[in-house]
């Protein structure tokens, strides 16, 4: 594998992760959040990430590793799960029977979320770190 190659699958891995970083802080932001623009309280959302496809068919019968390894946000979906149903009766957002639908937003899960996506993020700036350093030395060995 070469040094661009290994820049590549790392770059993917941090652009990957910062979407998971940026749907996990809205999440958190709006946990509370009873009214959305589309009606209703908000929906808790999460990043589902996939291969990086490959162009054409010649890529993929002459594809190296880094091109297999690369990954790419593939859609950001909505959390299926009930709303949370509080009794508020003087809540703005209340029905007839002063029931307030809060979203699905579990701060738990989320908080999980940020800590790994800060992680891999972390790791892939190692692994960028690493090769860097490595091609240094690479150049110094060339110059001697």
């Amino acid at each position: 594998m070469d040094i661009l190659s290994a820049f590549k699958i790392s770059s993917s891995g941090l652009k990957a992760e910062r979407a998971r970083l940026n749907v996990a802080a809205m999440n958190l932001a709006n946990a509370n959040t009873t009214r959305t623009m589309e009606g209703g309280p908000y929906r808790a959302k999460s990043v589902v990430f996939q291969a990086k496809p490959l162009e054409n068919f010649r890529d993929a019968l002459s594809a190296s590793e880094d091109k297999l390894r690369q990954v790419e946000v593939a859609e950001v979906v909505e959390d299926k799960k009930e709303f949370k149903s509080v009794y508020d009766p003087s809540h703005p957002d209340a029905d007839a029977n002063g029931i307030v639908l809060f979203p699905n937003v579990d701060e738990t899960e989320q908080m999980v979320d940020l800590i790994s996506a800060r992680r891999a993020y972390e790791a892939n700036v190692a692994a960028l770190e690493t090769v860097k350093s490595m091609a240094i030395k690479a150049l110094d060995i060339a110059r001697r």
